[in-house]
């Protein structure tokens, strides 16, 4: 595959800020929107038709399983990508298809289809076009992040690339978690939910950037012969293997075994503040509208500076010693958001920027996780690709 400029690898990380935004609008709103409970306002605008549309027992259950299958599917896709035999490549055939049918689930998630409460009929609806999208979702980005090791050639670029993708997180976090909140009196959410449908075109980026050879057997064998140049001196010859086969390598590269390891415990602390600060400030702060919209900006708005000086850091004193650096900033910040709360701080000002002051702190280290979570896997992508051939980077 051909090797993209620094300019080009700008554009190529905000190809994903479509999909990404749907998918937060699906996890974050939509599934919520079903049913009234937990609304104490702007009821009407919060759900599809103020009313509980689904079971919500069963929908709580169909929900954990969608999850789960959204889990599992990552590596049955990602062989279908790695694999895929056809004339126009292996990655914008994936892409396409993931795209169009994830556009479709996502409109018909929006369509209720029997207008009553507590249906079993919307509940079973809802769940197999939750399924479709989420698996849809899933070939789209996985296959768009398996191209972070092949449109780069280097360490410096993959870590541009990466850090560029993390920036464009953060818009969408803003976005989804900030602005969304902050219309919602003025709009339905469905209404709110086709209106992020205009970021969707940022997925037609690689289409244009991506240079791909046919991947078809006959045609591959031609190649290597029309190009033997490319395929000589001791370079390593690539091979595409099976899930299964992928499935073995996997758990005998050692790194990527450790690194699994570090990632699952970061993302855990992640994960736990991206989800839980709304209802930390609505909750136990006492925060409303604008307050918790400068909370968020706060924890979000200075990443795209805080991944300058973690780059800088990189570059000084090495990627071991940067990534523990962030992980003290962000335990930090962490202890310092634990006392703001009305006991500690009376004052509704002050207490506002404390809060907004230790989010500012976790800021130093929000944009290296999501950096790292790309970065360091298309690097272990490309180092195996390197030492043995086997090219399986979307799984």
């Amino acid at each position: 595959m051909k090797k993209l400029t620094k300019k080009q690898l700008t554009w190529y990380g905000i190809a994903g800020l479509g999909p990404n935004m749907l998918n937060l609008m699906v996890g974050a709103y939509l599934c919520d929107a079903l049913m009234t409970e937990g609304f104490g306002e702007n009821v009407e605008h919060w759900t599809y038709l103020n009313k509980t549309l689904i079971v919500i027992v069963v929908w709580s259950i169909f929900v954990t399983i969608a999850k789960i299958i959204d889990g599992v599917i990552d590596v049955p896709l990602g062989a279908f990508t790695d694999n895929l035999k056809s004339k126009w490549g292996k990655r914008r055939p994936s892409m396409l298809g993931g795209i169009i049918v994830m556009l479709l689930a996502y409109l018909m998630f929006l369509i209720v289809p029997v207008n009553a409460a507590n249906s079993i009929g919307n509940t079973i609806w809802f769940f197999a076009w939750l399924c479709v999208f989420y698996s849809a979702y899933t070939l789209t980005m996985v296959t768009y992040y398996a191209t972070f090791s092949e449109v780069t050639d280097n360490q410096a670029d993959r870590v541009y690339l990466s850090n560029v993708k993390s920036t464009v997180d953060i818009i969408y976090f803003v976005l989804g978690y900030a602005a969304i909140p902050a219309m919602i009196g003025l709009a339905n959410i469905r209404v709110l939910a086709l209106a992020v449908l205009i970021m969707m075109p940022s997925m037609i980026i690689p289409f244009v950037l991506l240079k791909e050879r046919s991947t078809k057997p006959e045609d591959v064998a031609k190649y290597k012969e029309e190009h033997p140049e490319e395929f000589m001196d001791g370079a390593v010859e690539e091979k595409d293997p099976s899930m299964m086969e992928s499935i073995k390598y996997t758990f005998k590269n050692k790194d990527f075994i450790v690194w699994m390891i570090i990632y699952s415990a970061l993302q855990f602390g992640l994960q736990m503040f991206l989800t839980g600060f709304n209802v930390y400030y609505s909750g136990t702060v006492g925060f409303s509208g604008m307050k918790v919209m400068l909370c968020n900006v706060a924890a979000f708005g200075p990443v795209p500076f805080t991944l300058i000086l973690y780059n800088w850091l990189n570059k000084k004193k090495g990627f071991k010693f940067s990534l523990q650096y962030t992980l003290i900033i962000f335990s930090i910040g962490m202890i310092c958001a634990v006392f703001c709360r009305p006991s500690v701080f009376p004052n509704e000002t002050v207490r506002l920027v404390a809060i907004m002051v230790s989010n500012a702190i976790c800021s130093f280290a929000i944009g290296t996780f999501f950096s790292v979570s790309y970065t360091v896997p298309s690097q272990i992508a490309a180092d195996e690709k390197a030492k043995t051939g086997v090219s399986h980077p979307a799984r």
